[in-house]
């Protein structure tokens, strides 16, 4: 699937990723943002990332010829087969924004929403048609992390889903099914898991945080990328799988709401790196530094794995 026009609504961190994989799948992008500053600046930001990623300027040249931008949603959407909303994390301003995509897209434009956790049915409630919307969660940054969900609620078409994967999987992203619109999806349900335990550990005196991280990446962490846990449990062996189970599950952290020391670090202001404090101390180069650090790591593992 080559040359389809796409519309995506968001020119920040997550619509100029999307817009910046699209087009440099080949399709025709056009962007819109309700902030006039984000829109004028959607062009240096595209570029930014490309010459991040090491993308040749000859090529660099090509995507940008293949992306635009538009003053409003109507215009940005009138010929699009494909529209992605990238908007903030508002119930809603999601809905408000598909209202005025329904009534200006083509009846045939199958309708996308990008969210880490909101319900997709809900955001999709006040469509006409509702057999043409799905959910489409890209993780951050957009560019740089292969995957993508695809949400389908009980009204999503068959035929919506397979378009859907079909175009995510030609731009060289990894699409994943998700045949029912649970909270927090697939990735996030497992990633909350793990941080749900993780804040635990903390909040119980078993260690500190920075145990944690370490952990983490210097055990199973340094193998997800090529062992997922469920290949580790055929790995291993399931007999071995329920035999851990049965003895540490029980142990494990299963209150059903956040944990109170996250509660109380909140109210306390300390906010994570934008606060310089969280369950770490951030100076801002610190900050940078990590944030530069994750931004080589994908890249280096995407040559690794490539290759």
């Amino acid at each position: 699937m080559t040359n389809v026009r796409i519309a995506v609504i968001g020119a920040g961190l997550m619509g100029h990723g999307i817009a910046l994989t699209l087009a440099r799948a080949g399709h025709a992008v056009c962007v819109t943002d309700p902030v006039a500053e984000a829109r004028a600046g959607l062009m240096a930001r595209v570029t930014d990332s490309l010459r991040l990623m090491g993308v040749a300027e000859g090529d660099i040249a090509q995507i940008l010829a293949r992306i635009t931008v538009a003053d409003g949603i109507a215009a940005a959407v009138t010929d699009a087969a494909f529209v992605f909303e990238a908007a903030p994390e508002k119930m809603a301003l999601k809905q408000a924004i598909f209202a005025e995509i329904e009534a200006a897209a083509p009846a045939t434009a199958i309708l996308c929403s990008n969210t880490s956790v909101m319900p997709i049915t809900q955001i999709m409630e006040g469509l006409a048609d509702k057999s043409r919307a799905l959910g489409t969660h890209w993780w951050n940054p957009p560019h740089l992390i292969p995957l993508v969900e695809v949400i389908r609620t009980a009204d999503t078409s068959q035929a919506a889903m397979e378009a859907a994967m079909h175009l995510l999987a030609g731009a060289g992203k990894t699409p994943v099914r998700v045949e029912k619109d649970v909270p927090g999806f697939i990735g996030n349900r497992l990633q909350h898991a793990l941080w749900r335990e993780a804040v635990s550990l903390v909040e119980r005196g078993i260690c500190d945080a920075k145990a944690v991280d370490a952990v983490i990446k210097a055990s199973f962490g340094r193998r997800l990328a090529v062992l997922g846990p469920l290949e580790n449990a055929d790995l291993v062996g399931t007999d071995l799988t329920l035999d851990i189970h049965n003895t540490v599950l029980a142990d494990l952290e299963h209150r059903p709401g956040p944990s109170p020391l996250l509660a109380q670090m909140v109210a306390e202001g300390r906010l994570g790196m934008k606060a310089g404090q969280g369950f770490h101390d951030w100076t801002p180069d610190q900050a940078q530094t990590l944030r530069a650090k994750v931004v080589s790591h994908l890249l280096a593992l995407d040559k690794l794995l490539e290759g």
